[in-house]
């Protein structure tokens, strides 16, 4: 394999054309070369972008491409499954979005079809790749807060959800799309396992959908406890339109770590009618675009150095387990305990 690795977008969406323009432009020793997305009109916009030598409708025809060492699959869950095995049979390493598939028999597929043909299965997890809480995570182990005994995670987002997250055969709601960010946190800062999860929540922001989607729920509050007694909580939702918001608190024996905060900038405006203001965070891309340019950086790097990626398929396999169990909480009202 050359030094650079050629990189084949499969997905160019919002979230997608994030690490497109981050291989086109920001990730050393890496070329997007191909794009590749059903919507033609998707492909023209992103095009424009960062101007590709190979266009694909099909993801099929793309892998066919020998020039193409590597994909990245930002697609709608339901598909990954399908597009990963296909890129690992055709010897392509992977980076996929999050989360890793619908569910843990479809992870478990993926993995092993990656090891059989010895290709690096990222999952992208952009929070282990963030600045402030990869500091968080050195101080955890420093032991300068004492034991951790417990992490709480939030996730908001502000947008409103897209038709096929309703469905949450498909979506798995924003315990999915939204909070396995927060579970695979929670997982990485404790250094355990969940034993049981309980769940609680609503459809409080998309009334129009329930006829159709009664099992919607845009928000979600979950308990967790720990294979070693440690504690966590989550709260997620969706369409909450004042901004992006994603913060954790990290509770030691003696001291807390707090990550985060609401606002777009360090700067808060004071005015002759008495209020202070703040500017909150608008979106997600803004708050993280430094950590997928590193989460990015990784995956070109492991494949390079052959090296175990950061965020394995066992870690968006792990994530799924209790995505999946969390949702059985909250459908079925009940504690559920997990097997590790």
């Amino acid at each position: 394999m050359s030094e650079v690795i050629n990189i084949c977008l499969i997905g160019t969406g919002r979230a997608g054309m994030i690490h497109g323009k981050n291989f086109a432009r920001r990730v050393e020793n890496a070329k997007l070369i191909a794009l590749c997305d059903p919507s033609k009109e998707s492909l023209e916009l992103a095009q424009k972008e960062v101007d590709c030598e190979y266009i694909y409708t099909d993801y099929q025809e793309a892998l066919k491409n020998k020039k193409i060492d590597a994909v990245v699959i930002v697609t709608p869950t339901v598909y990954h499954k399908e597009i990963a095995i296909a890129a690992a049979k055709a010897k392509k390493h992977i980076l996929c979005e999050k989360p890793l598939a619908i569910n843990e028999t479809e992870c478990i597929e993926m993995i092993r079809v990656a090891e059989e043909n010895q290709v690096k299965l990222q999952v992208g997890f952009m929070r282990r790749f963030d600045a402030s809480f990869q500091e968080a995570k050195k101080v955890v182990e420093s032991g300068v807060i004492g034991d951790v005994v417990l992490v709480k995670s939030l996730t908001h987002g502000p947008s409103e959800p897209k038709p096929w997250m309703f469905d949450i055969s498909k979506s798995n709601g924003p315990i999915g799309e939204v909070n396995s960010h927060d579970l695979d946190t929670l997982r990485w800062l404790t250094g355990s396992e969940v034993s049981s999860i309980y769940a609680i929540g609503g459809n409080y922001r998309s009334p129009e959908v329930k006829a159709d989607f009664p099992d919607y729920y845009d928000t979600v509050a979950m308990n967790l406890r720990f294979s070693d007694g440690k504690i966590g909580q989550i709260d997620g939702a969706q369409y909450v339109q004042y901004g992006y918001d994603a913060r954790t608190e990290i509770l030691g024996t003696r001291g807390s770590i707090l990550v985060g905060d609401q606002g777009k900038h360090n700067i808060i405006v004071a005015t002759s009618d008495q209020k202070l203001t703040q500017p909150t965070m608008h979106s997600w891309m803004y708050l993280f675009r430094e950590a997928y340019v590193t989460e990015d950086q990784a995956f070109v790097d492991c494949i390079l150095k052959d090296t175990k990626p950061l965020c394995t398929g066992n870690d968006g396999l792990m994530a799924v387990r209790l995505v999946n169990a969390g949702l059985t909480s909250l459908l079925e009202n009940r504690i559920v305990e997990v097997e590790n």
